[in-house]
């Protein structure tokens, strides 16, 4: 049976009307305006299944996520959730400011916020809207194009509740916020839509840290954008993370756009998720700006992880390092796409990129397409792709010295990914990631793990 594209739309299309007249009423007319021209493009779009042909979308099958009807549950009734609750979650560092939504609804009681310098302003989307004059309103939606994105055009028809972070001129904020997701278990088949807005103005700094976690085992999709704007001088250390559900969907779209002499670094984990899509889009929009994209991805079981990563050099003596890392068991998937473009003009850029993936099982599979995009000399460019088992040499090497087969290939394993672990420069969260990594690492290749 095949199954219309735009039937499988009218839940989120009626979705959208309630959500007009309940959710979202008291938002400024520019936002309803924005929404409806966003659902109006999402219906026109539909989801780039297979069928349509959509060729970013060639290896990784969206049906499943586009055949299930989604629902999205009202704000007016909240998870009952405590503080308590939440430490799991925290690193270990429950003074930082924090924005917690569970659910796709902002939930002030669990969320804080500790004294920050003058002009910071951190709080819930729904809010800077009422309070932040023309700032949002010229530039929400604007980033993120949702015109040519089914995803992006859905989360942006119900932009509402969401973090919003302005950092001005000169002003450094010395510990990470912290905006954490949370999906709990009290219903099957929900759908929530996270929205993130940063802007910063000149040489200032900030630490974001953007985090999906879950209390559920259920299937659920959450639909998540980012859109980051960075003033002349400055720079954002960003890391986003996510230990969804095996059973949920879990795609994300950011949006970066880097100002003269600015610097961004982010590193992304993928440690859950059934079906999981990144899409990174990075325009370094002056001179001088700056960036290094990390990621790393760990799969188990039928996971499918794929990452689309476009760097745009628009501008001349820019500078960009990519390194992702994937270890992959199971029959588990993992897709990585690369693409950087340096635009006619743009001299001097220096661009370099990397994707390796080590292999645990027979069954595995890692599809590595890095791409780059010319139009200008006197540019230093190189790519580079790996896929392997591992290293038997180095196998036997630790062995005949005494250390245990099981010891030997958790030490290979986990040096295939320190490196991408060491480049978290916040301390507490590079230590967190790092016993994550190693647990993962325990259960696949401890006693109760391989074979």
């Amino acid at each position: 049976m095949t199954v219309n594209s735009l039937s499988y739309t009218e839940t989120y299309l009626q979705a959208f009307d309630l959500f007009e007249r309940n959710g979202s009423a008291q938002d400024p007319p520019w936002a309803h305006k924005l929404r409806k021209a966003a659902i109006s493009r999402f219906n026109d779009l539909g989801f780039p299944t297979a069928r349509r042909g959509n060729e970013e979308w060639k290896y990784t099958d969206v049906r499943s996520l586009a055949t299930t009807p989604f629902q999205i549950l009202p704000s007016s009734v909240p998870a009952k959730l405590t503080v308590q609750d939440l430490k799991r979650f925290d690193f270990g560092q429950s003074d930082w400011s924090r924005l917690v939504f569970v659910d796709g609804s902002y939930d002030e009681s669990l969320s804080f916020l500790s004294p920050l310098p003058t002009g910071v302003k951190v709080s819930n989307l729904s809010e800077a809207m009422m309070s932040s004059g023309g700032l949002l309103e010229e530039h929400l939606g604007h980033h993120a194009e949702y015109e040519a994105n089914a995803f992006t055009a859905l989360n942006t028809a119900f932009i509402h509740d969401g973090a919003f972070v302005y950092i001005p001129d000169a002003i450094e904020v010395n510990e990470p916020i912290l905006l954490l997701f949370l999906s709990t278990s009290r219903d099957q088949g929900t759908m929530s839509q996270p929205r993130v807005f940063l802007l910063t103005g000149k040489n200032s700094k900030v630490s974001i840290i953007e985090s999906y976690e879950t209390l559920s085992d259920n299937q659920y999709f959450t639909n998540s954008v980012t859109e980051i704007v960075i003033g002349a001088g400055s720079v954002v250390e960003y890391y986003k993370f996510q230990r969804q559900s095996h059973e949920a969907f879990h795609i994300t779209n950011t949006h970066v756009v880097q100002a003269r002499d600015s610097s961004f670094s982010s590193v992304n984990i993928d440690l859950g998720g059934g079906l999981v899509r990144n899409n990174l889009n990075l325009l370094m929009g002056d001179e001088g700006s700056a960036c290094i994209l990390n990621g790393l991805y760990m799969l188990t079981g039928s996971q499918h992880v794929d990452n689309q990563v476009i760097i745009d050099h628009a501008k001349p003596y820019t500078t960009s390092r990519e390194l992702y890392k994937g270890i992959l068991d199971g029959k588990s998937r993992s897709v990585f796409h690369g693409s950087i473009i340096v635009r006619e003009g743009a001299i001097k850029v220096d661009a370099r990129q990397e994707d390796k993936n080590l292999l645990l099982s027979d069954q595995a599979e890692a599809d590595t397409k890095p791409a780059f995009w010319i139009y200008c000399d006197d540019v230093k460019c190189a790519h580079g792709a790996a896929c392997g088992q591992l290293d038997e040499d180095a196998l036997f090497y630790l062995t005949s010295r005494g250390i245990s087969e099981q010891d030997a290939r958790t030490l290979l394993t986990h040096g295939f990914v320190v490196e991408v672990i060491d480049s978290i420069i916040n301390k507490p969260f590079r230590d967190h990631v790092e016993d994550l990594v190693q647990m993962k690492l325990h259960q696949w290749l401890g006693d109760e793990g391989r074979k």
